[in-house]
C-alpha cells in the first residue's frame, strides 16, 4: 500500500521501488530494492487498485494498494537492488525543484507585497514608506534570495555528480520556510486578516 501519490489519474506509467530480496538477506533495510516501470494501463485492475484521496489541495492525491500485482522482469530498471540508492538521486533533484517552485512562489508573494505597499496611500503617503510595512517584504526578500543560493548550491552538486543530498534538503527546507514568510509578508502588507 502507498499513500500520498499524485497524479495517477493523468499518467500512464509509474516508477515503483519494491524489495525484491527479502530482509533477513540484507544488512540494511535500505538494500535488496529494486526500481521497476510499471505500467498503469495493464496493473489497474490486475493486481493495483487506485483509490483518490479527497483533499484541499490543487492536484489530486492518491492511495495505491497492490494485491499481487506481478510486473515483468524486463520492467526493472538498474541494477537488482540497488533500487534505493537511485531513488534517493531521484529525490535531490526533486527536492531541488521543489525549492524552485518555492522560490518563485515567494518571488511573486515579494512583487505583489511591493507593488501593493507603493501604491496604497494613506495619509497622503504610501504605505510602503512605513518601517514596519518595509521591513517584513525585506526580510522576505533576504530569506529568498539566500535560499536561491543554497539551491544552486544543490543544483551545480547534483549535475557535477557530488552526493547533493544534503544540500538539496536545505534548499528545499529553506525555500519552504521562506516562501511561507513571503506570503505571509504578502497578506500582512494587503492587511492581513
Amino acid at each position: 500500500q502507498k499513500v500520498w501519490i499524485s497524479r495517477v489519474q493523468h499518467s500512464d506509467l509509474m516508477i515503483l521501488l519494491a524489495r525484491t530480496t527479502p530482509l533477513a538477506e540484507v544488512q540494511k533495510k535500505s538494500e535488496g530494492m529494486s526500481i521497476f516501470l510499471v505500467d498503469l494501463r495493464e496493473a489497474i485492475g490486475n493486481g493495483l487498485t487506485v483509490q483518490p484521496i479527497a483533499n484541499m489541495v490543487n492536484h489530486e492525491t492518491n492511495e495505491l494498494f497492490f494485491d499481487n500485482l506481478e510486473i515483468p522482469a524486463d520492467s526493472l530498471i538498474g541494477e537488482e537492488g540497488k533500487g534505493f540508492r537511485y531513488i534517493l538521486d531521484g529525490l535531490n533533484a526533486e527536492r531541488t525543484l521543489i525549492a524552485a517552485e518555492c522560490i518563485g512562489d515567494g518571488r511573486w508573494f515579494i512583487e505583489k507585497a511591493s507593488a501593493y505597499a507603493r501604491d496604497r496611500v494613506v495619509f497622503g503617503r504610501p504605505i510602503g514608506q512605513n518601517q514596519g510595512v518595509q521591513f517584513p517584504i525585506a526580510e522576505a526578500h533576504i530569506e529568498i534570495e539566500a535560499a536561491d543560493l543554497m539551491r544552486w548550491r544543490a543544483c551545480e552538486e547534483y549535475d557535477s555528480g557530488q552526493n547533493a543530498g544534503a544540500s538539496a534538503n536545505m534548499a528545499k527546507y529553506l525555500a519552504a520556510k521562506a516562501s511561507w514568510e513571503a506570503a505571509n509578508a504578502c497578506l500582512q502588507t494587503h492587511g492581513g486578516f
